[in-house]
């Protein structure tokens, strides 16, 4: 069984007004610390006899993973390749912030091994980039690029935000246009979403954040469409596009139920056995989960086994996202009973709709749909 690792780091600079992930900035006096638990955390798992037989994806997330040192990514994809038979043609992707990588650190991180860069970029508006309090301006974002290419790197992705406040169409349009200058290899492009717990979310209740309404984000997602497919970029999935043979291995992995595992505080877990598959989570905090660790223990903060039509309905709701859909021979492969049986008369209105279609044998979204898509979703919960 191959599966996938991923690795969270989840210290920053600073916290972006928008963000909701488990992130931190007390880097200087927890980070070395917080490595040596995630090297131990990466023996401890290798012994679970459900683990796998090797991995073929590596990913780097956070928080800013960029700000590891290149020793220290170098030791982490060393115990990968240790523990877990990491291929050689792995995928090893590291999440960078354009204002963390100054001087040669982006030649460092591809010379200990890392192949993909995901470059958090979010906007080419220094306005812009300030409302989201991020740490790095666009010509930062832009060096950064150009840094990656002077070190060898040939499979760059750049992450975008829309439906910023204020933000206009024309000005997405823009965007779009900055992006594909560059010619990375993949673009996600995501619209902005108002977490609980954010400063945003203070903004918001306070009626002081002016964000484009349902259909100006609609015209924005479908614009971008427009430009990235006009570009050379395929549109693999609701938010990402890639030039041919640059999917995201490791994330494609996600929404077609392949199994992983995730190391660091508050990572999640997904393995295909027992029964219909496991999921299991980490201790968000870094305290409790250092703490777990040291002592030998595994720093489990939740685990659940699926069943039988939960696992159907991850199926479908995970699998969807992706522009070819879900295949009804596998659905009926591993569950034994047809997508028709279980969910063809709930859903037959989605049919009558246009928002989901059946082609080639395989259940997707039509095109209309994707900026639905949480509407057709929530009927397979």
């Amino acid at each position: 069984m191959t599966l996938s690792l991923y690795v969270h780091y989840p210290f920053c600079l600073r916290k972006c007004l928008y963000c909701a992930f488990n992130s931190r900035t007390d880097i200087s006096s927890s980070s070395d610390e917080y490595v040596a638990g995630l090297l131990r955390e990466l023996a401890i798992r290798s012994r679970m006899p459900e683990k796998g037989s090797s991995a073929g994806t590596l990913y780097f997330g956070g928080g800013t993973p960029s700000l590891l040192e290149p020793g220290e990514v170098e030791r982490i994809i060393n115990a990968a390749a240790k523990y877990y038979s990491l291929s050689a043609d792995a995928e090893i992707t590291l999440e960078c912030n354009p204002g963390t990588v100054a001087g040669g650190k982006l030649a460092a991180f591809r010379a200990v091994g890392v192949t993909r860069l995901s470059l958090g970029v979010q906007s080419f508006d220094d306005n812009f980039l300030k409302k989201l309090g991020r740490a790095h301006t666009a010509e930062e974002a832009r060096s950064a690029f150009r840094a990656a290419r002077e070190a060898g790197f040939d499979n760059i992705g750049i992450d975008l935000i829309h439906s910023l406040p204020g933000q206009t169409l024309a000005q997405w349009e823009s965007e779009l246009s900055s992006a594909c200058e560059l010619r990375p290899e993949h673009l996600s492009v995501y619209g902005l979403t108002v977490e609980d717990g954010t400063h945003f979310a203070c903004l918001e209740e306070e009626g002081k954040l002016p964000l484009p309404d349902e259909e100006e984000s609609a015209c924005m997602y479908e614009k971008s469409a427009e430009i990235l497919g006009a570009s050379g970029y395929e549109q693999y999935e609701i938010a990402n596009f890639a030039r041919p043979g640059f999917r995201s291995r490791h994330n494609s992995g996600y929404w077609q139920r392949r199994p992983y595992l995730g190391f660091g505080a508050g990572a999640h877990s997904y393995l295909r056995l027992p029964g219909h598959g496991i999921r299991f989570s980490n201790k968000e905090r870094v305290e409790d989960y250092l703490q777990l660790i040291s002592s030998g223990c595994l720093p489990t903060a939740e685990s659940r086994s699926l069943s039988c039509e939960e696992a159907m309905a991850e199926s479908l709701f995970l699998g969807l996202r992706l522009t070819e859909g879900v295949s009804l021979d596998s659905f009926y492969e591993e569950f034994s009973v047809s997508f028709q049986e279980v969910f063809g008369n709930a859903c037959s209105d989605l049919f009558t709709a246009g928002l989901l279609e059946i082609r080639n044998g395989f259940l997707r979204l039509t095109e209309k749909a994707r900026i639905l898509s949480n509407q057709v979703f929530v009927r397979f919960l």
